[in-house]
């Protein structure tokens, strides 16, 4: 699994191109990701990433870094053993894919938000 490129827009994991936010979960992509509040991210938009227990979240804030995160989530994320990282999502991009090379597929969990 690899994310090959990301741009306002757009990304494109293992040759495949989306053009909606995405999660990646134990190596598999879920397309077309919302969230309840749009711009914020909540437990409830992650609840199948917890269910799959990785050791890291990352989470690609989009280019200008617009995407929010509900300030209690790190802590609950934290108390369930899951590190949270949230970076614009071209850094995201690269992070995710150093962390799966080093850890895995099951191990690194993403949501990338793609626009702002």
């Amino acid at each position: 699994m690899k994310i090959e490129e990301y741009s306002f827009g757009r990304i494109v994991i293992d040759g495949k191109v989306y053009t909606k936010d995405v999660k990646i979960i134990k190596g598999k992509i879920i397309p077309e990701w919302w969230r309840e509040s749009g711009h914020l991210l909540q437990y409830q938009d992650i609840e199948d990433v917890v269910a799959a227990r990785p050791h890291t979240l990352i989470v690609g804030t989009g280019a200008s870094g617009r995407l929010k995160v509900d300030p209690e989530l790190p802590n609950v994320l934290g108390e369930m053993g899951i590190r949270l990282e949230t970076i614009p999502s071209g850094l995201a991009m690269e992070r995710f894919n150093e962390l799966i090379e080093l850890y895995g597929a099951d191990k690194v969990a993403g949501a990338f938000h793609l626009t702002c």
